[in-house]
Formats: C-alpha cells, sequence, structure tokens
C-alpha cells in the first residue's frame, strides 16, 4: 500500500471505532468485506450474508448499504 494511501486511511480512522479493530486496513487491505461501489458517493451496496448485523450497514428496501468511511474510501480510491 502506498504511503500516501496510509496516510489518508489513518487520517479517517482518527475518532472512528469499529467492532472489528480495522481488520480491512490492518490486513494490509488483504480482508475486506464484500461490496460493490454503485456510484453512490458516501455508501457501497453490501454484499455480505450477515450484513443486517454490521454497524455500518443500512437497510434500504431489500437490500443493505454501507457506510463505513474506511471501506467506502478502499472501493472508491482503490477500486478494491
Amino acid at each position: 500500500m502506498e504511503e500516501r494511501t496510509r496516510e489518508t486511511i489513518e487520517k479517517i480512522i482518527t475518532g472512528m471505532s469499529c467492532p472489528k479493530d480495522f481488520k480491512c486496513y490492518r490486513s494490509n487491505l488483504s480482508q475486506l468485506c464484500k461490496a460493490k461501489d454503485i456510484g453512490l458517493e458516501a455508501f457501497l451496496e453490501c454484499l455480505e450474508e450477515n450484513s443486517r448485523y454490521c454497524e455500518f450497514s443500512i437497510r434500504y428496501g431489500d437490500g443493505y448499504f454501507c457506510k463505513c468511511p474506511v471501506r467506502v474510501y478502499i472501493a472508491k480510491q482503490l477500486s478494491k
């Protein structure tokens, strides 16, 4: 991961809490939850089976959306 990306993610996580202790970031992006960028600025479509249990998921209609700023940044800036 590039230093600039690392610095940006560290700024995002400052002051945040994560029940998974930022596993996505700390694993060097190798353990990402399943999510898809669908063009919304601050949300991703959550593709996890148990998305209703994630504190960053929001139910809308028949689906769930991810509002985790770290995961959104990774998806939008790094296409992961």
